[in-house]
C-alpha cells in the first residue's frame, strides 16, 4: 500500500502545527519519521490515519483520497498512539477479543491467536493488562493495531520508555512486521529510527527538512 502526502497543513487557531508537508511511502517500505517533541509528528500521524482533519492538502492511500469519514479506507490502516490506550482491567486475550469484534471479522478467534502468536503474548494472555511490563503493553498495543490486518501501519514513538532487552525484542517485532506492511514508525531519536529503518524523513517546526537514507542523512546529504 502507498501512501502519499501532499502539502499537509494544519492550524490549531493561529497555531501553525504542520506547513505545507509533502512526502511519500512506497508499498512495504519501513520509513522512519524523525522530530524533536513537538515538531508535528503525532498531527501528521493523527491526519495519516483519518482521525484529524487537514487544513489544507491530501493524503492519497494507493490511488484513493483519504477523507476523516471514509470507514472503507481506514480499515487498511492500523495506528499504535504514543500514549498506547489500553483498558488496564482486562485480561490480554479478552482485549484482543473485543478489539477483533470491532472490525466484525470472519474469524476473529483465529486472527486472535494469531496476533497472540505474532507479537508473543501467549504467556501473557491470560493475565491483565496492568499486571504486564511496558515491553508487554506495547506488544498488546501492536496486536490491537494489527488485528484487522491492515496493510498500513503506524507507529507513533513505539519504543520510549522501553529497557534495552523490551527495545531490541519490539525493533525485531516491527522488522518482521515490516516484511509484510508499508511502516511509518515515529521518534525523537535518531538511534531509534537508525536501527529499525533505511529511509527516514525528518521534520522540524511542522516543515519536513530532510528526506533520504540514513547513509545520506549521516553524511548530510537530501
Amino acid at each position: 500500500m502507498k501512501l502519499s502526502i501532499s502539502k499537509i497543513t494544519k492550524l490549531f487557531g493561529k497555531q501553525k502545527a504542520l506547513d505545507g508537508v509533502s512526502f511519500s511511502v512506497g508499498k512495504g517500505e519501513l520509513l522512519g519519521f524523525l522530530g524533536p517533541n513537538g515538531a508535528g509528528k503525532s498531527t501528521l500521524m493523527k491526519i495519516v490515519t483519518g482521525y484529524l482533519p487537514a487544513t489544507s492538502g491530501e493524503i492519497w492511500i494507493d490511488d484513493r483520497q483519504l477523507t476523516t469519514n471514509d470507514a472503507e479506507i481506514r480499515r487498511n490502516i492500523g495506528y499504535l498512539p504514543e500514549h498506547n490506550p489500553l483498558y488496564t482491567d482486562l485480561y490480554v486475550r479478552e482485549s484482543l477479543e473485543i478489539t477483533a469484534g470491532f472490525y466484525h471479522l470472519k474469524n476473529p478467534k483465529k486472527q486472535v491467536e494469531r496476533m497472540i502468536g505474532l507479537t508473543g503474548l501467549g504467556d501473557e494472555q491470560h493475565k491483565k493488562i496492568g499486571s504486564l511490563s511496558k515491553g508487554y503493553r506495547q506488544r498488546v498495543g501492536l496486536a490491537q493495531a494489527l488485528i484487522h490486518d491492515p496493510q498500513l501501519l503506524i507507529l507513533d514513538e513505539p519504543t520510549t520508555g522501553l529497557d534495552p532487552n523490551q527495545l531490541e525484542e519490539i525493533r525485531q517485532l516491527i522488522r518482521n512486521i515490516s516484511l509484510e506492511k508499508t511502516v511509518i514508525l515515529s521518534s525523537h531519536i535518531m538511534q531509534e529510527v537508525e536501527a529499525v529503518c533505511s529511509r527516514v524523513v525528518i521534520i522540524n517546526k511542522g516543515k519536513i527538512i530532510a528526506d533520504g537514507s540514513i547513509s545520506e542523512i549521516k553524511q548530510g546529504m537530501m
